[in-house]
C-alpha cells in the first residue's frame, strides 16, 4: 500500500477505487511554493503505481484551485548565484512536473472549485477531464510579471483551443470564466460550484468501474501525441522563460506586484 503521509500540502483521500488529491495551502489561495512544486511532482508517481486507485480526482481547498506561482518568492531572488541556481533547479522541476502527469495511467478528473491562473491553469488543464465551477477563472498571466508562460501553458493552450486564440490569452494575460472556456473547448463542463465535486466523482466513478485497461491504454494513446508536444516545445519554452526571468520588465512587474503599483516596463 502506498504511504501518502508524507504530503503536507497535498491532501489524499482514497475511498475504494478513488482517490480524491486536494493542493491543501488555502489561505494561499493554493499558491505553488517550492515544498508543494515538488509534491505535486511526486504525487503522480505514487498515484500512478496504487493498485488500489484506477481514477483520479484532482482539487483545491478553500475558494480557489490554485493562484500560480508565487510572486513574492519570485521577488526575493535578488542574488545572481541564488537567481541562476533556481533557474536551474526550476527548468528540471518543471519538467518532471508536467511528464510525471501525463505518465499516469488512471484517467484524472480536474474538479476546479475556483481561479485556476499560471501554473494552476497547466495542471489543471492537464487534467484528462476538466469540470469547473461556473465562475472559476482560467488564465496564465506570465507575461503580466514579464516571463515567458513556459511551465506548459504554452503547449497545453494551443491544444486545446488552437493556436490564435491560445496567443491572444497567453500574450495578454486575459482571464476567463469557465462558461467561456467551456464554450471554446478550454475546459469540459462548467457547473454549479457545488456540483463540481459530485460530478467529478459520478464521472470518475463510471471510468473506475468501467473496463480498466481500455480506458487506460486509450489514454495512454491519445497522450503520445501530448507528449510529442511536450518534447517538441517545453524545453524551448522554459528557455525561454528563464531568459526572461533575467530582464530587468520581470525585476519591475515583481517589485510592482509586493509594492502593489502598476509596474512600468521599460522593454529590457
Amino acid at each position: 500500500m502506498t504511504d501518502y503521509s508524507r504530503y503536507e500540502f497535498i491532501k489524499v483521500e482514497k475511498e475504494g477505487p478513488l482517490a480524491t488529491l486536494t493542493l491543501n495551502r488555502p489561505d494561499s489561495l493554493n499558491a505553488i511554493h517550492p515544498q508543494l512544486h515538488r509534491e505535486i511532482e511526486n504525487i503522480w508517481p505514487d498515484v500512478a503505481r496504487d493498485e488500489d486507485i484506477n481514477a483520479i480526482i484532482l482539487t483545491g481547498a478553500g475558494k480557489a484551485f490554485s493562484a500560480g506561482g508565487d510572486v513574492k518568492g519570485m521577488d526575493s531572488r535578488g542574488n545572481p548565484d541564488e537567481a541562476r541556481r533556481y533557474s536551474l533547479m526550476t527548468v528540471a522541476n518543471a519538467r518532471r512536473l508536467i511528464q510525471n502527469m501525463l505518465m499516469v495511467e488512471q484517467p484524472i478528473i480536474g474538479a476546479i472549485n475556483g481561479d485556476a491562473v499560471g501554473l494552476g491553469a497547466t495542471i489543471a488543464l492537464f487534467c484528462d477531464v476538466v469540470i469547473a465551477a461556473e465562475k472559476a477563472r482560467f488564465g496564465d498571466p506570465h507575461v503580466k510579471v514579464g516571463i515567458v508562460a513556459g511551465d506548459g501553458g504554452a503547449i497545453i493552450w494551443p491544444a486545446l483551443i488552437g493556436v490564435s486564440r491560445a496567443k491572444e490569452f497567453l500574450m495578454t494575460g486575459k482571464l476567463i470564466n469557465a462558461v467561456e472556456a467551456e464554450r471554446m473547448g478550454l475546459v469540459n463542463h462548467a457547473v454549479p460550484p457545488d456540483e463540481v465535486l459530485p460530478k467529478a466523482r459520478e464521472l470518475a466513478q463510471a471510468l473506475a468501474d468501467g473496463p480498466t485497461w481500455a480506458i487506460r491504454y486509450t489514454k495512454v494513446a491519445v497522450n503520445k501525441w501530448l507528449s510529442h508536444q511536450v518534447n517538441l516545445i517545453l524545453d524551448a519554452s522554459l528557455g525561454l522563460e528563464m531568459l526572461t526571468f533575467n530582464t530587468a520588465d520581470h525585476k519591475e512587474a515583481t517589485r510592482a506586484w509586493v509594492e502593489k503599483r502598476k509596474p512600468q516596463f521599460k522593454g529590457f
